[in-house]
């Protein structure tokens, strides 16, 4: 079908050729022989949004060190949809993961629909890397489960699994530490990011004095509510407040359905909002504290130059932008937009790539780093080429986002009330320049991120009908694509 320009003559067409570089389908665990296997360290955040960058000094040091995506999208706004497509690299509908909980959602939903097999655990560790997972896993995931074995249950692929299940509040926790529950307390060495960033040095250590290549996912739960900081940053940024962006407190025009009946922010949701903002910068001290002792014991150990660091967030996080109260699940860019950084052998220093990225990508681009062969279940494509200064002409221009509204479940730790603006069920296409919505209740969205970066103008009842079909038809595309070729070859 023919592409039509969205904006005349000259201007940037939102749906370009996308064709993205497939995954290679060798069976999976295969590697290819290269240069020496390098390690990797992925930081995972749970809620960060890219304005917390800014009080991360560490993180700034990575983005000097390494390449940083400016369009750097994930595929649900929500922890446990966003969590599986990065362990899996494949999109909410290939999961079957929406939501957090209930059926189609939670440790349950991925674990019933056979996600552990696709993970990037497990083929790393059959091509003899040593794996370890310590933080938070996905919602519903229970330390003390032992799912039909013996002892509290680790997921194949994991030769170090140190994980909590309601890590929020960063004390009093249960840690499943390789099939035993250890119990947490509430002294300061209890601090759930520090006891993480000890275990990881450890893992560090023991890998290097056995001489494997490894790959060390450090899951943490911070910033995400109550954004509980370490006592020694307890004090930090006093009088901090959430950045006043333009759509600060005012509505795109015109609104969605599901936002009428927001009101202004009043004065006392207002020093809400920067007390939760300051809270959430405190409390991301421990997790860059964190990222700057694995570096410094990558270095101690003389692995740095042969380790990737990739640093990122499950999602991002509103706090008053279009006059929301604080939360996520929208498809806007304060929610879908997130950081990521990756520093390592052959990557470029303190470079921006603007092809657009998802979370899909990370599972295939770890994979292909350590030099093995994807087994062609990913939906997305691997960065790799990108980060190492590839041409790739060719490169995917629209990026998927799936989202479920939740039920309201009192065991949710993201559970909102309606009064708070929370979206219905929604299907959108995300390109370097545009944003279209397909709400389930009929509405659409359209914002030209180009011209308008804080998407205030909504200007779907202003495309013709054929745009408005070439959009449709493209989102339909990607909703039923299953496996990196045929998500390539969906916004084409």
């Amino acid at each position: 079908m023919k592409r039509h320009r969205l904006f005349g003559p000259g201007a940037a067409a939102l749906l370009l050729a996308a064709c993205s570089a497939p995954a290679s389908t060798g069976a999976p665990g295969e590697t290819t022989p290269g240069a020496k296997t390098p390690n990797i360290v992925f930081v995972l955040t749970d809620d960060l949004a890219t304005n917390l960058v800014p009080y991360m000094p560490h993180v700034k040091e990575l983005q000097r060190d390494g390449t940083s995506f400016s369009d750097y999208f994930v595929t649900d706004s929500l922890c446990c949809p966003s969590r599986s497509s990065i362990l899996t690299g494949k999109y909410p509908h290939s999961t079957g993961v929406f939501t957090n909980n209930g059926d189609d959602g939670g440790y349950g939903a991925y674990n019933r629909n056979g996600n552990e097999r696709d993970c990037y655990g497990p083929a790393l560790q059959k091509a003899g890397y040593r794996t370890g997972f310590m933080g938070k896993y996905l919602n519903g995931y229970l330390p003390a489960d032992k799912h039909g074995t013996d002892k509290p249950y680790v997921p194949p692929g994991w030769d170090e699994w140190d994980v909590a299940g309601n890590g929020y509040p960063e004390f009093n926790f249960g840690l499943n530490e390789n099939g035993k529950v250890v119990k947490y307390g509430h002294d300061p060495e209890d601090y759930l990011t520090d006891v993480v960033s000890k275990k990881a040095t450890s893992f560090i250590d023991s890998s290097a004095a056995a001489k494997k290549p490894f790959v060390l996912e450090l899951a943490t739960f911070a910033p995400h509510g109550p954004s509980t900081p370490a006592p020694r940053d307890a004090e930090d940024f006093p009088g901090l407040k959430a950045p006043r962006t333009p759509a600060y407190d005012k509505p795109s025009e015109p609104a969605p359905k599901w936002q009428s009946g927001l009101g202004p922010l009043s004065a006392d949701e207002q020093r809400s909002i920067d007390g939760k903002f300051a809270k959430r910068a405190r409390s991301v001290q421990a997790v860059d504290d964190m990222i700057g002792r694995v570096r410094d014991e990558l270095k101690a150990k003389g692995l740095a130059d042969n380790t990737y660091i990739v640093f990122s967030s499950d999602n991002g996080f509103h706090m008053g932008e279009h006059r929301l109260r604080p939360g996520k699940q929208t498809p806007y860019d304060t929610d879908i937009r997130v950081p990521l950084v990756v520093a390592g052998p052959g990557v470029a220093a303190g470079k921006e790539i603007s092809q657009p990225a998802a979370n899909v990508d990370l599972s295939p681009t770890f994979q292909e780093l350590a030099g093995v062969k994807p087994g062609g279940a990913a939906d997305g494509a691997s960065l790799a080429p990108l980060l190492h200064g590839e041409q790739v002409t060719d490169w995917r221009r629209a990026v998927l986002i799936e989202h479920h509204r939740p039920a309201s479940k009192k065991d949710d730790p993201d559970a909102a009330p309606d009064s708070s603006g929370n979206p219905p069920s929604y299907e959108a296409v995300r390109t370097p320049n545009a944003l279209w919505v397909e709400y389930a209740d009929g509405e659409r969205e359209y914002y030209d991120t180009e011209r308008d970066p804080d998407e205030q103008h909504n200007r779907a009842s202003s495309l013709s009908k054929t745009q408005q079909t070439v959009l449709h038809e493209t989102l339909t595309d990607l909703q039923k694509c299953e496996g990196s070729e045929a998500c390539a070859k969906a916004g084409q």
